[in-house]
């Protein structure tokens, strides 16, 4: 439960903040030499980007724009200041979305997740992350040996091929989906096949459900979970405690309410916004649309990083009600205009075969007043008529979601 992959892990908090705000004002200067980020920051003083507040005044780029802009300026949508061949390698994943892998090693840092879950120099590795096109495959192998592990790249399916290479190179450590984990493990038992050199796994990219973590484990195998993705390579990653997942070093993450920028208050459920600070490709809050939120204090494993919940849902909830998109980001502008309100929540339904709206709103000292001109500015932000419901604060559930289609 002490065991760290380095002294970063476990430094004070406020050292943590001063490193890597120190450091963003070059990232942002070295950011905006590329055509797509001077656009999309123009007029951001980097030198004024020193604090999680200065931060949050920042633009979020979404992720899910990037496929557009990736096609109107290929292949990186102007967000990439780097000659393409300078880059180790070139991916893709689905939108399509065009990703560069720096040649510095472990370029998606995660060889601090394998550290975690138990993997160390001299380990032989099964990958079965696919290596085709995505960069999955690249983000396991390129962190297992930066570990100083061997890797085995089995890539996913095929069991009888796995089967051949487990049983010769009796592989200690498993990376993949726990899913395929299950079916390895099912098929050898069917086949006779001999899997018990499997000791530990990282797990990402699928459910890993209480029920599937108690049989993996009945097998011998102590799993752990990662979070990650194409773009951003991992950014946090389970430890012995099994208390939530702690957030990567040489990130900065931050929780908003989704459809906006602004950061959500302490433990409540919002988007994942995430900066990265390499050099050589560095995102700049990039929305990555998944929803969680943040856990209190430390890791009782030591590790002194904020702390997720892990995956908790997508933030993306626009809706069409009555040939009309409502979007997140219109609901959120709603609290903005009016700061007495706490949470909000627009439950679309049916009634008499036709689509209904009403916006619940947390607040402490409701009134007519109040309550006729949110409804005005429903009206004035959707294009659309809806009821109001002023509610008590606290009896909204804190689940990140600002719009509930209820509708069959």
């Amino acid at each position: 439960m002490t065991d760290h992959y380095d002294w970063k892990e476990t430094r004070d908090h406020a050292m943590r903040e001063a490193d890597l705000f120190s450091q963003l004002p070059d990232v942002l200067r070295g950011a905006l030499a590329a055509p797509g980020y001077a656009e999309h920051l123009h007029g951001v003083d980097p030198a004024a980007i020193t604090s999680r507040a200065a931060l949050a005044t920042l633009p979020v780029l979404r992720k899910s724009d990037l496929p557009a802009r990736h096609k109107a300026a290929p292949p990186f949508g102007g967000f990439v200041g780097a000659p393409t061949g300078s880059f180790g390698r070139l991916y893709t994943s689905p939108g399509p979305i065009f990703e560069p892998e720096p040649a510095h090693a472990d370029p998606w840092r995660g060889a601090r997740a394998l550290f975690a879950a138990g993997f160390r120099a001299g380990d032989v590795v099964l990958n079965t992350f696919s290596y085709h096109l995505t960069p999955g495959g690249f983000i396991i192998d390129t962190a297992a040996r930066a570990l100083g592990c061997a890797v085995i790249p089995a890539g996913p399916g095929n069991a009888e091929a796995q089967f051949e290479l487990i049983e010769a190179y009796r592989p200690t450590g498993y990376c993949g989906t726990p899913d395929f984990l299950k079916i390895l493990i099912d098929a050898a038992i069917a086949a006779g096949r001999d899997v018990s050199s499997l000791k530990r796994a990282l797990v990402s990219g699928a459910a890993f459900p209480p029920s599937l973590q108690k049989e993996i484990k009945s097998h011998g195998i102590e799993a752990y979970q990662a979070f990650g993705t194409a773009d951003l390579g991992l950014i946090a990653y389970e430890t012995p405690a099994h208390e939530g997942m702690v957030v990567s070093e040489d990130i900065i993450v931050e929780i908003v309410k989704p459809g906006t920028g602004e950061p959500v208050n302490d433990g409540d459920v919002g988007e994942i916004v995430v900066t990265t600070l390499d050099p050589d490709h560095p995102w700049i809050r990039l929305a990555i649309g998944d929803l969680t939120a943040v856990l209190p204090g430390n890791s009782p494993c030591g590790r002194t990083n904020l702390r997720i919940k892990g995956w908790m849902g997508r933030a993306d909830q626009t809706t069409k009600v009555k040939g009309m998109f409502v979007r997140p980001e219109q609901i959120a502008e709603i609290g903005k205009r009016h700061r007495e309100l706490g949470r909000l929540r627009l439950v679309v339904g049916r009634d008499n075969e036709q689509d209904v709206m009403v916006l619940r709103c947390e607040c402490a000292s409701p009134g007519d007043a109040l309550h006729e001109a949110v409804t005005s500015t429903l009206r004035s932000l959707t294009k659309l008529g809806g009821s109001v419901e002023l509610v008590a604060p606290g009896s909204l559930p804190n689940d990140g979601k600002v719009i509930a289609d209820e509708r069959d």
